[in-house]
Formats: structure tokens, sequence, C-alpha cells
């Protein structure tokens, strides 16, 4: 059965959107999904490498449950998701094939009926994952996922600021030198021209390839600007 999302009318949305967008990273990530959508919980996680796997958020038990499950055994609708960049719907857990079978054993237990992945990335960099789950069957409609996959979009940008944020101290080499402030924003002006995407974000994902690498950004940043490293698809 296809079931709207709850409160799908645009008001829901814009309001749902703003929250996230205005928030500083550290408030309620998962409270605007589960108004939007017509689910019954939500957990949004950092998965594998650069940030590591770790749960960011969890409306209830039950959704911090999936998450575990899924970064425990490294399977699962999150890992195809980030893999592949598209969401990963299972309408219908009982009748889902044959693929992960070690989670979906798990999942039967805790007597789940749906689960939705939705890929958190900015750039090139991969972010995390939003899981929503209901716990009877349901279908999506379209409009369900084309909102939840823009709220998707803002929250890849807060949890990746956030990540960063946690790791800028005098002690990093991450931390963005005076020497090479004017190279680092040229590279992030190069990288926002190569993705498609605004200066801002471009900053994060020179940040992240630092941080993925090992390298200062400076470094990072030069490679840019002379163009031994690119962003283009």
């Amino acid at each position: 059965m296809d079931v709207s999302a709850q409160g799908s009318g645009r008001e829901a949305f814009d309001s749902a959107f703003l929250q996230l967008a205005g928030t500083d990273g550290r408030g309620d990530l998962c409270g605007p999904f589960l108004r939007v959508v017509g689910v019954t919980g939500v957990a949004v996680s950092t998965l594998g490498q650069p940030l590591g796997s770790q749960t960011v958020c969890a409306t209830d038990v039950t959704a911090a449950r999936i998450d575990e499950i899924q970064i425990d055994l490294g399977e699962g609708p999150c890992w195809d998701a980030i893999r592949a960049r598209r969401p990963v719907l299972s309408p219908d857990l009982a009748r889902g094939g044959e693929r992960w079978p070690g989670a979906r054993e798990a999942f039967h237990a805790l007597q789940i009926g749906a689960l939705f992945a939705f890929p958190l990335f900015v750039g090139d960099l991969d972010v995390g994952i939003v899981d929503l789950y209901c716990d009877a069957p349901r279908t999506l409609t379209s409009r369900a996922i084309d909102d939840a996959t823009a709220l998707a979009g803002v929250v890849s940008r807060r949890v990746l600021r956030n990540a960063l944020d946690d790791l800028d101290d005098p002690g990093r080499e991450m931390i963005v030198e005076p020497h090479s402030r004017r190279e680092t924003h040229q590279a992030s002006g190069m990288i926002a021209a190569q993705l498609a995407i605004g200066v801002d974000d471009a900053m994060l994902v020179l940040r992240g390839r630092a941080f993925s690498s090992g390298r200062p950004v400076g470094d990072v940043a030069r490679d840019v600007v002379s163009r031994r490293l690119t962003f283009e698809p």
C-alpha cells in the first residue's frame, strides 16, 4: 500500500528543511524526517571512511539497534545505499529476497516491516546514512522519497561539518595555517566549479579529503591549485 508521508504538504517539508538548515549540527537531525516522512523511527549515522561508523542520533531504541546491527555485521541497506549513492528501499523485509542474510535475521527479531536507507555525501566524500524504518510493510510515495533525499542533502553537510569541527584543535595538522589561507580559498573555488556545488560545501570536501588522507589542508589545497588533484567526475 502506498502511504504518503505524514505532513507531506509543502508547509511541513519547508519547516523541516529550515530547521535542519538552521541547526548547528548538534540539534535534532532525526525529528524532521519523522515528521515529514510517514515512518516509525529514524537514525542518522556516519558510515565507513573517513569519519568512522557510529550513530549520530536516533528517535528510539529500535532505530539505534538497526544502525548497530548493520555497522556490526558490515551488511544491510545502509551499506548498499552509501556504495551506490542512491536510496535503497525495502518496503517489505519479509519478502526481500536473500540480500543481507545476517542483518535480515536480526531485523526479523526486531519485527521491522520496512526499512529505507538514504545516503549522506558531500561532493565525492561519503559521510553516512539516514535509516528510516516502519513497524509494518510500507511503500513510500515518490514525493516522500524526494523529500527524504532533499533533507538528507542538508543533513550531509551538517554531519560532516560537525565531525570536522570536532577535529579542529591546535594539535591537529588539519588546521589551516594563515600562510595557506589564500591557496585554501582558491582550491575551494576550484572544487566548487568542478563539482557544481557551493563554496562552503567545497571547503568541507577539501577538509574531508585532507582528513581521510592524513594530510594538512594546506598541502591538499596546493595539490588542487597546481592541478595535481582534481575532483571532476
